[in-house]
């Protein structure tokens, strides 16, 4: 490294370089995330990716090897800012009282949305048929499992309920958002919905947890 590489002077010179790096990055994951929603996974192109974020493809290839890594970018990023949410109402430090409160304020912090479903259930078939990637979500959805389990169980205890397996009810609250997730979709101004899927909800809670003894 030369001299001039190490002075402070070099230093100035790197950080607009990454911030760069980092806008280019961002727009092209937001210009994927509306192309897929709108043609299909199946059907978009790294050039037509580019084409909407204004970028050639060697900006693309100098961010990303593909479009399924751009896919696991995007949802590791999603993924990230839901849970920064569901963990903000811990944060809140909310009075909760029954099983019904912390369903409802962890549900309020888990949009129901409409193009991130279907660029995820596109890709989820397509990993299907591909076991690395089968295994890579695997994984991935074990992860938000984990960071998500512990939140409602905190939430949980201060309305006076303690989880008894809390992998199994992880995976049991996944089961039933991924579950309704299509019929809210389909009927988004169904009150009767909403209140079934709530329903479901703790009726899950209940079926994990017990009371805290005193």
């Amino acid at each position: 490294m030369s001299r001039a590489d190490s002075a402070p002077g070099g230093a100035e010179t790197t950080a607009p370089t990454k911030r760069r790096r980092s806008q280019t990055r961002q727009r092209l994951l937001d210009a994927a995330f509306d192309a897929f929603a709108d043609d299909g996974l199946g059907r978009c192109t790294v050039e037509q990716i580019c084409e909407r974020a204004g970028f050639t493809r060697g900006a693309f290839y100098s961010n990303f090897t593909s479009l399924e890594e751009l896919f696991l970018a995007m949802w590791e990023q999603r993924s990230a800012a839901m849970l920064d949410q569901v963990r903000a109402v811990l944060d809140a430090d909310l009075a909760v009282t029954d099983p019904r409160a912390v369903m409802e304020h962890v549900l309020d912090a888990v949009p129901v949305d409409d193009k991130w479903f279907r660029i995820t259930s596109e890709f989820t078939a397509h990993a299907l048929r591909t076991p690395p990637l089968r295994r890579l979500m695997v994984a991935r959805e074990a992860a938000i499992s984990a960071a998500l389990t512990p939140v409602v169980s905190t939430l949980l205890e201060r309305a006076g309920r303690r989880v008894t397996d809390p992998p199994a009810l992880g995976r049991a609250l996944i089961a039933v958002h991924d579950g309704t997730l299509v019929q809210c979709l389909l009927e988004p101004d169904s009150a009767e919905l909403r209140a079934y899927r709530l329903d479901l909800f703790l009726r899950v809670l209940e079926s994990y947890t017990e009371p805290v003894a005193h």
